[in-house]
């Protein structure tokens, strides 16, 4: 495998995913030759947390560490530990630096759940049958196994707190299939919250400014960490959303009254049909605020015509690019301009 651009792949996870209808991995559920107590789950070299793993139950005993080191003989025990808990993949190899550095980050944000998941580490080029069956197209690739089924997450590199979130969703999926579990973990804790990755400095700065009702510190926060990093969609999103709030908290209900009124009085005053769009989406009513800015959008023309555009690009940073509703205004929108 060449070594890939690092592109992340669109996630699009949702509480509700149904895995049916996935790929069956039931190819590589080999039976595993009987062998000495504590074999490691690749039948030779021991996991990295140098713990025994044998079967499902040592993927379970070997949780302190809640990483091993998967291969083809060993696949079978990783697709029963999949119906106890969500298995993170990540398909990789040893000449890969990129695929080193992935891993570790994932070990760290992975024990940090306390046994809720298990992450497999595989040599994707010592173990080829398992890449083939993920369709792995790249290395790094990181996949993820539920109940036996699989869910694809990303390839390439990707922002820790970018993953850590991907995380978080992956169980929400994993509970609406039946999967919730925990390897090892004490009884006790449970109930317990992972506890989530920090912040990186400027999104934490930005985050206790709008904490603190600050949005104006927030909006420094988030353009400093773009200056730094033009690619972090997060900052990008978080920006978004602080402007949002910066143009409606002071609004109270009276004035929001008097404004929507405004609006339906003139529906050529971009500024009074944008303000009503804001107060929409911040209300929940996201619908109702990207229709009402298409309906400018296909009206109007000139710079007006512009700046409702932009006005609900931003929109769609806020309200979450994977959002449905996001989707079908896209497409309204290009029909509007085109």
């Amino acid at each position: 495998m060449s070594q890939p651009a690092s592109v992340p792949v669109n996630p699009a996870f949702a509480a509700g995913v149904n895995l049916r209808g996935a790929v069956d991995l039931s190819a590589l559920k080999k039976p595993r030759p009987a062998g000495p107590a504590g074999a490691s789950p690749g039948g030779g070299g021991a996991p990295a947390n140098g713990q025994p793993a044998d079967g499902a139950d040592g993927a379970a005993g070997a949780a302190a560490g809640y990483a091993v080191d998967v291969t083809e003989q060993s696949f079978q025990e990783l697709v029963q530990v999949s119906s106890q808990v969500p298995v993170v993949v990540s398909l990789g190899a040893a000449w890969s630096g990129q695929s080193s550095s992935l891993n570790v980050m994932l070990e760290r944000l992975v024990s940090g759940y306390a046994g809720r998941l298990l992450l497999a580490r595989v040599d994707a080029e010592a173990s080829p049958q398992i890449a083939q069956a993920f369709a792995a197209q790249a290395i790094p690739t990181v996949v993820a196994l539920i109940n036996g089924q699989p869910v694809p997450l990303f390839e390439g590199e990707m922002p820790e707190e970018q993953v850590g979130r991907l995380l978080d969703e992956l169980l929400k999926v994993a509970a609406a299939n039946g999967v919730n579990g925990n390897l090892g973990a004490d009884p006790a804790d449970a109930d317990a919250e992972p506890t989530p990755p920090p912040l990186p400095p400027l999104h934490q700065e930005a985050f206790d400014a709008i904490e603190a009702g600050d949005y104006d510190a927030a909006e420094t926060a988030y353009r400093r960490a773009l200056a730094d990093q033009p690619a972090d969609a997060d900052a990008k999103i978080g920006l978004a959303q602080v402007h949002l709030m910066q143009r409606t908290t002071a609004i109270d209900t009276q004035q929001a009254d008097a404004l929507r009124h405004t609006a339906a009085q003139n529906t050529d005053d971009v500024d009074a049909q944008l303000t009503v769009a804001d107060l929409d989406v911040i209300g929940g009513h996201v619908e109702d605020g990207f229709g009402r800015i298409l309906a400018f959008i296909s009206a109007h023309f000139g710079p007006e015509r512009e700046t409702a555009r932009i006005r609900l690009l931003e929109l769609f940073d806020v309200v979450g690019v994977t959002d449905p509703r996001v989707s079908k205004a896209r497409q309204a929108l290009a029909r509007a301009l085109f």
